[in-house]
């Protein structure tokens, strides 16, 4: 798959309400489709109306507000689910229905062939009701599902020749790369549809298992703001933006990459949870540098420890001071910051006086800053 034709199905406001701490309010949702429209995803989704009375009129409200972001709603294999939907004036509806063993014995209680006879008949209902609109269908749990089992329902809902779109699920977070790449690849060549990869992330693959859909040829990604949803969540859009920026910025251009930081810290907010120290790209540490060695080489050149320029997205790399891994380019770094002229005589003395002090305990930006106002007034 060409990295450039990707396209973002953005669902902090489907799978993201499924967060512990989440609960968004209508305007809140405004507030988050409407940016998450100024970043320029293609695509938002929405929790299913059959979930509640507000539920439903919040996606009305969503739909009449005027977005680029074609807005879908994610329901189960029914006609009831479907028809209200419909009815809402989505763009698109994303139908799903469990195919692993444990979901058809404890969820929907149905056979393959049932499962197959069912999505065909809610398929051709929508299809029927709306010629134009979007149809994606998913499995549910596709990867602990029976490879016949899944190759029998995809081919039978494919060979209808009324879906858009092909939906896998790694539901449960438990599929390795290499399993995403061949389930996707083999959709890809079998069916010629759009296939769009939804990846928990339980065991920590959502980001490495979304790639690898899309190096398979998958045509759309699930994301959510900070990866949040049920459980451990799903592929952050944020980390899908880093991965794919670092294989070539050109693959993330298209989007607003300076929102990011605010789309983060929006949904920390709201949900009231910080942001990882570690998180992709907006994460306090993420464009820190501490050791001396890294310090003199990023001041050099960025690059040299920087896959992602932190300009990109509206940050600023900080360098660390007063601590014992202290380098004195970095001290010289932030006299230059603090437009004291000071000799590299005097600053390579007064690093060591820093690291002999920050060997008992880390120094202040502040008292850093006294030291070398003082060197310069003597």
């Amino acid at each position: 798959m060409p990295f450039e034709r990707f396209s973002i199905i953005e669902s902090t406001l489907r799978e993201g309400e499924q967060f512990s701490t989440a609960t968004f309010t209508t305007a809140q949702k405004l507030e988050i489709a409407g940016m998450l429209d100024d970043f320029g995803v293609e695509m938002i989704e929405m929790t299913s109306p059959c979930a509640s009375p507000q539920s439903e009129a919040d996606i009305r409200t969503v739909v009449n507000a005027g977005l680029n972001a074609r807005v879908l709603t994610h329901i189960r294999c029914n006609k009831d689910d479907a028809r209200r939907a419909l009815d809402t004036g989505v763009h698109g509806v994303d139908i799903v229905m469990g195919t692993s063993p444990q979901l058809m014995q404890h969820s929907h209680g149905k056979s393959i062939d049932q499962i197959i006879e069912l999505a065909e008949d809610v398929i051709t209902y929508v299809r029927a009701q709306a010629p134009d609109i979007v149809i994606r269908f998913s499995t549910e749990d596709t990867f602990r599902s029976r490879e016949a089992d899944l190759l029998r329902v995809y081919l039978g809902i494919a060979d209808l020749g009324m879906v858009n779109r092909l939906g896998v699920a790694d539901t449960v977070g438990v599929a390795m790369p290499n399993q995403v790449y061949a389930m996707v690849h083999q959709l890809v060549r079998l069916t010629r549809l759009d296939v769009e990869f939804h990846g928990h992330n339980d065991s920590g693959c959502a980001i490495a298992n979304a790639c690898a859909a899309l190096d398979a040829g998958a045509t759309h990604i699930d994301t959510t703001i900070l990866g949040i949803g049920e459980r451990n969540g799903i592929t952050p859009l944020g980390g899908l933006v880093a991965r794919l920026y670092t294989l070539d910025r050109e693959y993330v251009r298209k989007y607003n990459l300076r929102l990011l930081p605010a789309l983060d810290r929006m949904i920390a907010d709201l949900c009231e949870i910080p942001i990882p120290f570690n998180n992709y790209i907006t994460g306090s540490s993420a464009f820190m540098h501490k050791a001396g060695i890294h310090a003199k080489a990023v001041l050099a050149d960025p690059t040299t420890y920087e896959i992602i320029a932190p300009d990109d997205f509206g940050l600023v790399r900080e360098i660390a001071i007063g601590h014992r891994l202290m380098g004195w380019n970095s001290l010289r770094q932030r006299a230059q910051t603090l437009g004291l002229a000071l000799d590299d005589t005097t600053l390579r003395a007064l690093t060591l006086t820093v690291k002999e002090m920050a060997d008992t305990r880390s120094l202040s930006v502040q008292e850093v800053d006294a030291i070398l106002h003082e060197a310069a007034s003597a």
